[in-house]
């Protein structure tokens, strides 16, 4: 199992800079998915922006969400907190 997320900072253009709880840190670049009819609406930057961590888990709304494992996995390693 891979290691939830415990804080998000959102970086345009749409990538995200995610700390996780083996304090990792890592950048995850969201373009890609962006076609995807469930993450379309946040093509608008302004509610891109409005990511938070829930429960270890990288959410925007009710209904949209990144699965952990994947954030994890295909995230590019940055640096790791002390």
């Amino acid at each position: 199992m891979n290691p939830q997320a415990k804080a998000v900072v959102y970086e345009t253009p749409f990538k995200l800079i995610v700390t996780f709880k083996n304090n990792e840190i890592k950048a995850f670049d969201l373009q890609p998915y962006l076609h995807y009819p469930v993450y379309q609406h946040l093509q608008d930057e302004a509610l891109c922006s409005q990511v938070s961590v829930i429960n270890g888990i990288v959410v925007w709304d009710e209904e949209t969400d990144l699965d952990p494992d994947r954030l994890y996995l295909e995230s590019k390693t940055l640096s790791m907190v002390s």
